[in-house]
């Protein structure tokens, strides 16, 4: 990993991972609810160790956060659109009132400040068509110094996971 410059240290702090740490984040990334003990006996270490590692990745922010993937069509969130987005004016507080203002909305489970055309892509989940609809009109549209909108409907996921593989 490339050492951060000083300009760089305030935002990113270097953190030297080796094999067994990336063979425990790819353990966790498969089944958060794994034991110490368990991934011990996988890694060929002893539990101290082990849970020391953890706790150092999760104190550096290697590990952010443990989480539960739910089916999304299971708890009545089978529309997924992608909605492209643009401002109508680009400085840091209109980014700041539009980045607020979606960090409020729950059917908004992702949102990304992109290049091109676009400003931000958003991932949203809904029940169905009508609900996107009151979503876009009633909440989206309604942002101050909002631009285009162009949303995209999902009509099957091919490929779907959260995990980053590792050596």
């Amino acid at each position: 990993m490339a050492k951060a410059t000083k300009t760089e240290k305030t935002a990113v702090t270097d953190v030297i991972l080796d094999a067994k740490d990336m063979a425990i984040l790819n353990l966790l990334q498969q089944n958060a609810r794994m034991t110490v003990k368990e991934i011990a006996e996988k890694i060929h270490l002893s539990t101290t160790p082990v849970h020391e590692r953890i706790k150092r990745m999760e104190a550096s922010g290697v590990i952010k956060q443990y989480a539960t993937l739910v089916d999304h069509a299971k708890v009545k969130k089978s529309l997924i659109a992608i909605c492209y987005v643009s401002l109508k004016e680009h400085n840091k507080t209109a980014g700041t009132k539009f980045v607020k203002a979606i960090q409020l909305m729950p059917d908004v489970v992702e949102c990304y400040t992109i290049s091109g055309e676009f400003d931000f892509m958003l991932k949203v989940m809904c029940e169905d068509m009508n609900a996107y609809h009151n979503f876009h009109v009633n909440k989206l549209s309604q942002i101050e110094n909002m631009g285009h909108v162009q949303s995209i409907f999902v009509m099957g996921i091919i490929k779907q996971t959260h995990q980053l593989v590792f050596g």
